[in-house]
């Protein structure tokens, strides 16, 4: 799932369309179920999926609400149909169980579904907002290379756990370094097994250095709101890129305060009368963006995080001995981050590590 629910979102208060239509999207086709006015099933299909087919199937014909689910293909569905006039619903497939864990689950009766809770109140869906085609290219290439990192982690894994279970050791070294500094301790026996994958680890290295350079130059020329956020030591070129591309639109938000539930970093809520357990994080919406997010929060809380208020309030939060006292903190100074990070991108102001020390002063 690219995103989470959107809160003010104008599209999802459109006026009601005569027409619903609950689309299933597949890879191959897509089943299709239009409902009149009085909720009666006036056409059921399929349709293929691909841009030609659908655009016939939905060019000229009157404006109608149309419910889709997230995946794969519904990015570029959603933005076709309202293209073509028609009110697009993508919903929230955590809002949308009863298709999922049904009995009889299929494409006719889960496109059925859709369009019958489309046309009582789209908010029971827990609307999405799909970002631009712009915004899900560049984040595209910041996925890639994720992956490649991914991939020289793998890779590292593996030499260093083949070498160690022959009894060597191979010495502590970063990921970019390491193509050139194990490769002289490799045992002689394993050497033939293990150089092509040096060569293969110092193949990404360097795409990813490549690749380095090329979010340093995305964000310089088409995305400059970045360096407010490269205000807050810890947040660095690709954390700020991929926090711009995931919210996409800072006014989506009515306050700072809703981005920390739309990163999945708010505790989950099951009360039942009295009882309001203390649950994990919700873990919704994007799910690189937060891990980078706590990655910044351990820098931030680290030995080499430079003074400032964030700090200060996340290693209260840690009091010494407290049981994964650390982790809670960590998590909730990346929930502070979330929310500062907009709050800079809204407003614009020079961030102050020590606003109110210097105020007092």
């Amino acid at each position: 799932m690219e995103d989470g629910t959107t809160p003010g979102d104008a599209r999802n208060r459109a006026v009601p369309a005569a027409l619903t239509v609950g689309l299933d999207v597949s890879d191959q086709y897509s089943a299709l179920c239009m409902l009149d006015e009085e909720g009666s099933v006036i056409e059921e299909g399929r349709v293929r999926t691909t841009v030609s087919a659908l655009t016939q199937r939905f060019a000229g014909r009157a404006p109608c609400r149309v419910v889709l689910e997230v995946g794969t293909h519904s990015p570029w569905v959603s933005r076709l149909l309202a293209e073509l006039g028609h009110e697009v619903i993508v919903a929230n497939p955590r809002a949308v169980r009863l298709i999922a864990e049904s009995d009889r689950k299929q494409d006719r009766t889960d496109a059925e579904q859709l369009a019958r809770l489309g046309r009582l109140d789209p908010r029971l869906l827990a609307p999405i907002r799909h970002r631009g085609e712009q915004a899900q290219q560049d984040l595209a290439f910041l996925r890639s290379r994720h992956s490649l990192v991914r991939a020289r982690t793998a890779l590292i894994n593996h030499v260093r756990g083949v070498v160690k279970a022959h009894g060597a050791r191979l010495p502590a070294c970063s990921a970019p370094a390491f193509h050139r500094k194990v490769a002289a301790h490799l045992p002689a026996g394993l050497r033939p097994a293990l150089l092509p994958h040096l060569e293969l680890i110092a193949h990404l290295t360097h795409q990813i250095v490549a690749a380095d350079r090329q979010v340093e130059a995305l964000s310089a020329e088409r995305y400059p709101e970045t360096r407010l956020l490269r205000q807050v030591a810890g947040v660095g070129p690709l954390t700020a890129l991929t926090y711009v591309l995931t919210i996409e639109d800072p006014r989506r938000f009515r306050k700072s305060r809703e981005v920390g539930p739309y990163l999945g970093l708010t505790p989950r809520q099951r009360q039942s009368g009295v009882r309001c357990p203390q649950l994990p994080i919700s873990k919704a919406g994007d799910r690189y963006l937060r891990q980078l997010l706590v990655g910044c929060a351990h820098y931030i809380l680290g030995p080499f995080g430079p003074e400032s208020e964030l700090r200060r309030w996340g290693l209260r939060y840690a009091p010494a001995g407290a049981r994964n006292a650390r982790h809670r903190a960590v998590v909730a100074v990346a929930r502070r981050l979330a929310v500062l990070l907009h709050h800079l991108w809204v407003t614009g102001e020079v961030y102050q590590p020590l606003r109110q020390e210097e105020q007092a002063a």
